[in-house]
């Protein structure tokens, strides 16, 4: 319900037309109130599909108008009322037909020096990261300046910068830039090359992944981007074994987002995008009879995963991270032998692994008996490397391989040293048989 008395005498006006049958309403109603706010302006300016003697009908004291577009006006109370005829019929474009800006609105603009903001487009400056936008703390919410629907068509990029503000500030959007970003998803899609939404995506902190690909979801953005992760809102499964009812894929991935930068991860970028699509190979492995089953998934999401990053330009060494991450999220979770840890122990990235499953067990509420069992006999296998030595000194591994002096044979000894400690090399006959495998 609109603040202005003004406003809402305009909205009653229109409201009796309606009840005859007319369509009106209040020409954007939320810039004519700032306008009367601001007392630049006494009128309201109201379009109506009414013709003339129509009007005078139902508004006696209604006055005819010479002017082109403008109906007539209505002044009752000491308040007046401009009828401007609607076209909405004969717009070429939908989303065009709705009449946003009036004469009267457009020359109040100019006359207070606001068009810059409403009507023209200002070139962009890259030393102000806020270019386009209200100030966030004055309104207390992301809005794009102006007429949100215009100012979003001036630069589809300003869309999704607005749900990066809002992610990393932790604000809401404004309803109306929310709708504006929501009309123009796909164009933003087929417009914006993936590389500049990637740009923005970057500029996300990590604890403000969650609610920005929230944001995304919600705004269709999801559904053009990432498609194989948007896809998890169709697929339910139990948060944990006390569930009684199953909750989306999609929503238990947010939550474990939220939940991992915590700690020394709290600005684990890399980490959280791991998490992001650590579930996203249960949309190909998802299988039905009693309840649903998800085998292997983290094997097949990592090769889904890896289509998807390519797809959106990440480099190949941060590919080939996050593949790992999803590959070997699964680890971690189950009991593990005295073996298995010493395996989990050599594989690269294991504490960020750790951290992945700490944040699923946190976010789903799950049974922490394994993890507990995990985490205790791993520090049996995390002696460090200074103080264990391979089973085979570097003239050994020469005589073993026919190599000659040099940085293969440090690299040898190095994967000797990891095979004995994830018990792959148990004594010096193994230990033998696996740098044998590289003779020169």
């Amino acid at each position: 319900m609109p603040n202005e008395p003004l406003i809402r005498e305009a909205v009653i006006r229109c409201k009796a037309l309606l009840r005859n049958g007319h369509d009106a309403y209040v020409v954007n109603a939320p810039l004519q109130e700032k306008l009367i706010q601001q007392n630049l302006s006494s009128a309201v300016d109201i379009a109506c599909a009414a013709d003339i003697p129509t009007l005078t009908k139902i508004f006696p004291t209604f006055t005819e108008s010479r002017e082109a577009g403008l109906l007539g006006v209505l002044t009752e109370d000491g308040m007046t009322f401009n009828f401007h005829a609607t076209a909405i019929e004969h717009a070429s474009h939908p989303e065009l037909g709705l009449m946003l800006l009036t004469p009267r609105i457009v020359n109040l603009l100019i006359k207070t020096g606001q068009n810059a903001k409403y009507l023209n487009y200002a070139p962009q400056d890259e030393t102000n990261p806020l270019q386009g936008f209200e100030d966030p703390e004055a309104v207390g919410n992301i809005q794009l300046e102006g007429l949100p629907s215009r100012t979003v068509r001036r630069d589809y990029l300003l869309a999704v910068r607005a749900l990066r503000l809002a992610a990393n500030r932790n604000l809401p959007v404004d309803p109306n830039t929310w709708l504006a970003i929501v009309q123009v998803a796909n164009r933003i899609l087929d417009h914006v090359p993936t590389k500049d939404i990637m740009d923005e995506w970057r500029h996300v902190t990590a604890p403000a992944l969650h609610r920005f690909v929230r944001l995304l979801n919600d705004s269709h953005l999801l559904h053009g981007l990432m498609p194989e992760i948007a896809a998890l809102n169709c697929i339910r499964e139990f948060r944990n074994e006390d569930s009684t009812s199953p909750e989306s894929i999609f929503d238990l991935t947010i939550d474990c987002m939220r939940v991992y930068p915590q700690g020394e991860w709290e600005h684990d970028w890399l980490g959280v995008m791991a998490v992001l699509f650590h579930n996203v190979g249960k949309l190909y492995t998802g299988e039905h009879a009693d309840n649903w089953t998800f085998y292997q998934h983290h094997r097949v999401g990592a090769g889904v995963t890896r289509k998807i990053l390519r797809r959106l330009h990440f480099s190949d060494v941060d590919t080939d991270l996050i593949c790992h991450l999803v590959r070997h999220s699964m680890h971690f979770h189950f009991m593990l032998t005295d073996r298995g840890i010493r395996r989990f122990s050599a594989l690269d990235e294991n504490r960020r692994l750790i951290a992945m499953c700490r944040a699923d067990i946190q976010a789903r509420g799950s049974s922490t008996t394994n993890f507990n069992h995990n985490s205790k006999y791993l520090e049996r296998a995390q002696t460090a490397e200074i103080m264990l030595e391979p089973l085979l000194n570097g003239n050994e591994i020469m005589e073993c391989t026919s190599l000659p002096p040099g940085p293969k044979v440090g690299m040898l000894r190095e994967n000797l040293l990891k095979a004995q400690k994830a018990g792959e090399v148990t004594d010096r006959e193994s230990a033998v048989a696996f740098v044998s495998r590289f003779k020169g």
